[in-house]
């Protein structure tokens, strides 16, 4: 028989056996998830910092048999002599400037399309969406000659507007993603708004903008990238240097190594590593709102 009741303040804090076996195999599983989560991630990063390790060794360092991870001297001069070989800062620009057009008129512009689909009541409400949404499966390659020939008509070859334009259409794939983020919000908000004497334009910048944060900054992310690494579009629409991207510099710079010896990767790496910079910068300081967008959908879908 205890001295001391169970609830005594003696015997309150102290625990069960069972209890500290549940807590020992809980860390232990901790332990062996978090490791493997490390491994997987190690196998990720590997190829980036094979560049890396690439884009800091000397030009006859790459080659050696066995190869070795770590350089033996750092070469950081091949971050700044790798990019003059494709005129990188003139390229930049323009990509920089394509993008971040393209970003800002696929997401505005779908984001508006989107709204109408949620919160506007209209006929044929269902079957635009639903044509939005088969329009997804269509493969772009279908429409890219009809396009290249009407953007030759317009005069629009050999110029940004064929890369810019198009996004200012909306994105299918957006519209759906913002119209189903929007019906998650409660169309109490948009009466209230009525009452105060707001039309849809205030409703859509001052209420819906604001409360849909998280999924329009992860059609940015996703806008951008994709603007970012597009290398088809440029390809068809561009001849004149001066008006190239990064992704048709940086095919360009591949492929002056077809059959020459003594290429320099190095030169290469440094480069891609510099052109993949700002899509990876982007994500990291992004992400929060990019998982929070996704995890709200994925809440919406499953209602």
């Amino acid at each position: 028989m205890s001295l001391f009741p169970a609830s005594s303040p003696l015997t309150a804090g102290q625990k069960t056996p069972a209890l500290v076996r549940r807590e020992r195999l809980s860390l232990v599983g901790k332990i062996v998830w978090y490791s493997v989560c490390a491994l997987l991630s190690l196998t990720m990063l590997f190829p980036l910092l094979w560049m890396l390790s690439i884009a800091l060794k000397g030009n006859g360092d790459i080659h050696q048999v066995p190869p070795q991870f770590f350089p033996k001297e750092f070469h950081f001069e091949n971050f700044i002599l790798g990019p003059q070989q494709i005129h990188f800062p003139l390229l930049f620009l323009n990509t920089a400037i394509i993008t971040l057009l393209s970003t800002v008129g696929s997401v505005l512009s779908s984001m508006i399309v989107g709204y109408g689909l949620s919160r506007i009541q209209f006929p044929g409400r269902q079957i635009w969406f639903y044509v939005f949404i088969g329009s997804i499966f269509v493969p772009p390659l279908i429409g890219l000659l009809p396009i290249v020939r009407l953007a030759i008509n317009l005069g629009f070859y050999d110029t940004w507007l064929p890369l810019i334009l198009p996004a200012w259409l909306a994105n299918p794939l957006y519209i759906f993603l913002f119209r189903q983020y929007s019906m998650s919000i409660p169309f109490s908000l948009d009466e209230a708004a009525k009452l105060d004497g707001a039309g849809h334009w205030s409703i859509f910048w001052r209420v819906m903008v604001p409360l849909t944060r998280p999924v329009w900054m992860t059609m940015a992310i996703m806008a951008f990238q994709a603007s970012w690494n597009d290398y088809l579009n440029p390809l068809v629409y561009l001849t004149s240097d001066d008006k190239f991207t990064l992704s048709l510099g940086m095919g360009s710079f591949a492929g002056q190594f077809a059959g020459v010896a003594n290429t320099q990767y190095n030169y290469f790496m440094a480069t891609n590593l510099l052109y993949m910079l700002p899509p990876l910068l982007l994500f990291f300081f992004a992400q929060r709102y990019f998982m929070q967008g996704l995890g709200a959908l994925g809440s919406v879908s499953q209602k």
